[in-house]
């Protein structure tokens, strides 16, 4: 169904029991998924010491490679260390952390993960002061000339993206809405009309 799809992109939410309280599954899973999913794997690693792992995933057949900014004292060198691997690099930020805190590393960063739930658990409700984080962020990228992805992740659908998009978010993690609809890839191409639509505008 999802290759089949309008996503762009399969968002796989790898956790450790440790970073988060939810454990979901590691590299052997991913493998597995890459061989049948035609969408580039948008892996995001909610782990405590993830560079441990960087180089597995990216072997597993991930393409964007997302990383915690609380998991790592040294974000610019796992930055450096996903780009090296040859796969996209993104830091994600917990509703509490300030989007001032990527200040200094967001020029080279691939994609901004801002997080509208506490990672960890599927289904949970949509937390509004995201918005004003989004836009922040966005300003933020244009103030230093910087050209990273704007991504959101928690609580997301038809309810809200258009309300995302139009703060300046470039790409939508939607998980509980799209695959508890009654039609997956109706809710999907949906999402993706918003999206169209929201651009034109």
């Amino acid at each position: 169904m999802i290759n089949a799809s309008e996503a762009d992109w399969l968002h796989v939410d790898v956790m450790d029991g440790m970073f988060v309280p939810n454990i979901s599954f590691g590299q052997f899973i991913v493998k597995q998924v890459s061989k049948i999913c035609t969408k580039p794997l948008d892996v995001h690693l909610m782990i405590e010491q993830p560079e441990r792992y960087i180089e597995q995933f990216r072997e597993a057949g991930a393409e964007n490679i997302t990383i915690h900014y609380e998991a790592s004292n040294h974000i610019h060198r796992l930055i450096e260390q996903i780009k090296a691997t040859g796969a996209k690099a993104g830091v994600a930020i917990n509703p509490h952390t300030p989007v001032e805190a990527l200040v200094d590393i967001a020029e080279i960063a691939d994609l901004i993960l801002i997080m509208s739930v506490n990672p960890g658990f599927g289904g949970q409700k949509f937390i509004y002061q995201a918005i004003p984080k989004i836009k922040r962020m966005k300003k933020l990228l244009e103030e230093i000339n910087a050209h990273a992805l704007i991504e959101v992740d928690g609580g997301i659908g038809l309810h809200n993206a258009e309300a995302l998009l139009s703060a300046g978010a470039d790409a939508l993690v939607a998980g509980n809405s799209v695959f508890s609809s009654a039609n997956p890839t109706q809710t999907i191409s949906a999402l993706k009309s918003l999206t169209f639509n929201t651009f034109l505008n």
